[in-house]
This record gives structure tokens, sequence and C-alpha cells, in this order.
């Protein structure tokens, strides 16, 4: 090696460590001052609410501007002391610690719950992030009893877990019995744990069965999803394919499309099977392809078109703006940086980036002591329903923060 060839070799190691390093100190800068905010605004937060009484779980703002809580047998309660979990992951701080176990430990009741599918979300999120981050011996228990309340939904002749025990679509009269929602996907990661800490395969089988009738039902030729498929047990079929939540029956809705994005990126983590991998990154290459600029998603995508009609009783018949949907986005950003890994593509990885920082811009993130105290704005929770319309939502800042750790964690 000659002279001159050593001394470029060296310049050019020298010029490529001093870019690493760069880029590797602006990351952290970036996740230091997401965390400082995040840390400041929810201290806020547990100053408004007091301490956890079971019936003050944080979901919504109130429209004096207060916000908005729940009881525990609502469907979100646990992504509150999910987020408490990630602030003590992002900052080794105790203070956190405390204060999710404490609102943790007010969910334990639920384990017996089974009057609808959202256990997973109601569970997993407060108990399984406390025993991966600070376990006792009776969180293993929840979660095991918790998982089998969430069995008792599902019916081995459908070959899924029951959602909601009724639903009415919103262009019609009839009452169907056995919908079944693309967000209950998100439910399988509390039965996959408890199949592999107990070595039943009860739990995980119904994960499998209920991901192979999403799998067939639920998605379109163009692996756009249907948000509800309702079944008749007996024969069994499905007797229709509607919406609850999105513009119309035959659209799109974005968040119910993040949820199968990542349950799927879950479920391919979870069993390895390789049709999981694949419907979700045709399912996260759609999300992809009807993104603005900003990468934050229009709350359905097919809001508006032509085709598209939404039902007479749905208030989407009358409230046609075309509303970001924050919450979404920071769903799919988080399964983007796990779908990125375990699909070695690293263009999904850095669509998470970008994504993670326009969330994180002030286009969508609150100023501090603003917004009722949470993280982030502009989510649309149930439109047609008429409520949480461009609001911030306690699963929207849930997954904000979970695809912080995410971002921090890769390389390591």
């Amino acid at each position: 090696m000659n002279v001159n060839f050593k001394l470029f070799l060296l310049a050019f190691i020298s010029i490529v460590t001093v870019a690493c390093n760069t880029k590797q100190k602006e990351k952290e800068n970036f996740i230091n001052e997401i965390v400082e905010f995040a840390t400041a605004q929810t201290e806020l937060m547990l100053t408004a609410l007091g301490e956890p009484t079971g019936n003050n779980y944080p979901r919504r703002i109130r429209e004096d501007g207060t916000v908005g809580t729940t009881g525990m047998y609502d469907w979100t309660p646990g992504f509150f002391p999910g987020s408490l979990w990630y602030l003590y992951e992002l900052t080794g701080d105790d203070k956190w610690r405390e204060e999710a176990t404490k609102w943790t430990e007010t969910l334990e009741p639920l384990k017996t719950f089974t009057s609808h599918h959202d256990l997973g979300f109601m569970m997993y999120c407060s108990y399984g992030n406390a025993i991966r981050l600070a376990p006792k011996p009776e969180y293993k228990d929840i979660l095991i009893q918790s998982a089998g309340s969430l069995s008792t939904r599902f019916d081995e002749r459908v070959g899924a877990i029951k959602s909601w025990n009724r639903f009415r679509p919103w262009g019609d009269t009839t009452v169907y019995h056995f919908p079944v929602i693309i967000d209950n996907m998100m439910n399988l990661e509390m039965l996959f744990y408890a199949s592999r800490v107990t070595g039943n395969p009860q739990y995980y089988d119904i994960s499998v069965k209920h991901s192979d009738a999403t799998l067939k039902n639920q998605f379109r030729e163009d692996f756009g999803t249907w948000h509800v498929v309702c079944y008749d047990p007996e024969s069994p079929t499905v007797l229709g394919k509607f919406t609850s939540q999105g513009y119309s029956d035959n659209s799109t809705w974005a968040r119910g499309q993040a949820w199968a994005i990542y349950g799927y990126t879950m479920t391919y983590r979870e069993t390895g099977d390789k049709r999981y991998l694949d419907v979700a990154t045709k399912a996260a290459d759609f999300f992809l392809k009807h993104l603005p600029e900003d990468l934050i998603p229009v709350w359905d995508f097919n809001v508006g078109m032509e085709g598209f009609t939404p039902g007479e009783r749905s208030n989407a018949v009358v409230f046609k703006e075309k509303l970001r949907d924050a919450s979404a986005a920071a769903i799919v950003c988080s399964a983007l940086f796990e779908l990125g890994q375990l699909a070695n593509n690293q263009s999904y990885i850095d669509t998470a980036i970008e994504m993670l920082r326009s969330l994180a811009s002030p286009a969508y993130r609150a100023e501090l002591g603003t917004n009722a105290n949470f993280l982030l704005m502009h989510s649309v929770g149930a439109l047609p329903q008429g409520y949480e319309i461009d609001t911030p939502l306690v699963y929207a800042d849930y997954y904000f923060l979970e695809a912080l750790v995410r971002y921090r964690n890769l390389n390591k």
C-alpha cells in the first residue's frame, strides 16, 4: 500500500467517523429534547389527575380544555400506565417507575374482565411493560389470568375472538352479534406471552387462528383493510363487512390500517410465519403510498372520494374535512421500526425516523402546559360517532413514546 493511498484512507475514515459521531449526537439531542418535554408535560398531567382511583385514567380533552378521563372498563386505561413505563425506560428515573407501578396496579381487577376484546390493550400495555421493566411474581399471574379471560371470547367455529357483543352498521338496521374488528390483532400479544411463559399452546393456537381468519377476511386485494367483519358462528360464514370508525364501509380507515400493520408485524415476530411478514409489509406499503408530504395520514384514506359514501347515520355525512390523525401515524411509526428490522428493510426505518420527527414538530407536538397536558395534538378517535375529532388521545402519546424507545434502541 503506497503512502498516498494510506493518507487518503486515513482521511476518509476520519471523515466518516466525524460524520457518524455528528449524526449520533444529533439523534441523542433529538431524543433528549423530546424526553425533557414529555417528562415535564406528564408531571403536569399527574398533578391534574391526582392519585389513581380506578376511575381517572386520561383519554381525551374536554370541551373546556381540561383532561377527560375514563374508568378502568373503557378500552384505553392501560395506555397511560404504559406511557409512564416508557418514561421510566427513557430516563431511568425511579420516580417514573413508582408512578407507573401505582397506575398499573389499580388495573388488577381487570384480570377477570370478559365483556369485550380490548383486554390486551388494557393489561399488556400496562402490566406487559411492568413485567418487562420492573417484574414482580404477581404480574405474571395477572397476565396469565387476563389471557384466560380474553380467550373466553374465542369461538372455534369462526376461528376468531369476538370483538364486541353487538354491532349495527351506519346504513343498516341489522344488528350483528359476532363482529370482529381489525383492532383485535393488537390484543394477541398478551396471548403469545401467556403461551410462552406457561407452555400452554392454547393461547398460541388461538392467536394463530385469529390471525388467519383476519388475514382471510379483512384484507382487500390492494391490502387495504375492512374495519369490521361480522360472522354467523352457526354456519360459520361472513355475513357482512362494514366500518364503525371509518368514512364508509368500503373505505380504509387509517388507524385500522395501522392496527393491521402493527398487529401482523408482532405476529410474525412471535411465530416466524412468513405469511404474516408478507401481509405486514403489503399493508405498510399501502399505508405509505397514501401519505401526504409530512407523513401524517388523513383519518380515512378515502374521505370524499367517488364511490365511498358514509352510512346515513354517520357523522361523516356532514363532516367532510380531511383531518389528519396523529394516532395512526404514531402506531405505524412504532411498527415500522420493528418491521424494518424484521424485514431487513432500511427504507421502513428511515421512514419511521422521518415520521417520528414530523410528530415531534410544532405541527403535531403540543407546547408545554397546553393540550390538557397530552403530548400530541390532532388525532381523530371516532368521527362517525361525532366525538374525539381533531383532539389529543392517550394512545397517540403511548405509541409516540414507544416509537421513541425503539428509535433510541436502534443498533444497540
